[in-house]
């Protein structure tokens, strides 16, 4: 049984992904849009090269494209989790191909984790990407320690695509899909600190930001690239979204 479900799901990833490959607009913001994004901001922004905050001892020793990182690839998580995975579900929606494969043995939590694998792996390619351009192009440092934001990049896509997942199961077409998840993308990009860095913002504000998924998961990352404590309450908050809402997900999707 074990075996036949690891087939399965091996084949639905497979089609996912080779139908992910024919979509431009997939491949660009998956996988080309983090890199050049960060690229641009490094060549292109002043700061860059500046300290990234002088009132902490531990920011202030990488330079300002460096500490902005962890937010590009926070941002690209959430563009994928929050924008591209829930409308490609409820495009198939609203197509009726989910209502025909209702009448097949395949299970909703199947298909979802499947998308999650083939975006996931793109996310990672597009973190890769980033990294060594950043490095190599504009001056970005290499993190202190690399398992550290490794592990919380992925709890950071695990959380967001839980939450993505949530409307992936329940919105009846891509425009409803686009309009929660375009919601949610700005709200989480305010807790993450992409419109201002966090460690600027007010302690309040930076209270709530730990307890959203991808405020969590920015911080976790930049305490990893400049080695400070392992943030462990990040990581358990990124963990707790996405066990919670990958299982609630599947058990809430609707075929039609």
């Amino acid at each position: 049984m074990a075996a036949t479900s690891a087939r399965t799901l091996t084949r639905v990833t497979v089609v996912e992904g080779k139908l992910a490959l024919r979509d431009p607009a997939n491949v660009f913001f998956a996988l080309l849009f983090p890199p050049l994004l960060l690229t641009v901001l490094g060549l292109a922004m002043p700061w860059g090269s500046q300290p990234y905050s002088e009132d902490d001892p531990l920011l202030g020793t990488i330079n300002g494209i460096t500490g902005y990182t962890p937010i590009v690839l926070a941002l690209a998580v959430a563009t994928v989790a929050l924008s591209l995975y829930p409308t490609t579900i409820a495009t198939y929606r609203g197509q009726g191909v989910l209502r025909r494969l209702s009448t097949t043995p395949l299970p909703p939590s199947r298909l979802l984790v499947a998308q999650i694998l083939v975006n996931l792996g793109a996310l990672l390619g597009a973190a890769l990407l980033t990294l060594v351009l950043g490095v190599l192009v504009v001056e970005v440092q290499a993190p202190a320690q690399p398992l550290v934001v490794l592990l919380a990049f992925v709890l950071t896509a695990a959380a967001m695509f839980g939450l993505g997942s949530l409307i992936a199961a329940r919105a009846p077409s891509a425009g409803a899909a686009t309009g929660v998840g375009m919601t949610l993308y700005f709200v989480s990009l305010f807790f993450a600190g992409v419109w201002l860095p966090l460690p600027v913002m007010p302690d309040v504000v930076q209270q709530i930001a730990v307890w959203t998924p991808l405020g969590a998961g920015s911080q976790a990352m930049l305490d990893g690239w400049v080695g400070a404590d392992l943030p462990v309450q990040e990581l358990l908050v990124m963990a707790g979204w996405a066990v919670v809402l990958v299982p609630l997900s599947a058990r809430l999707f609707r075929w039609r």
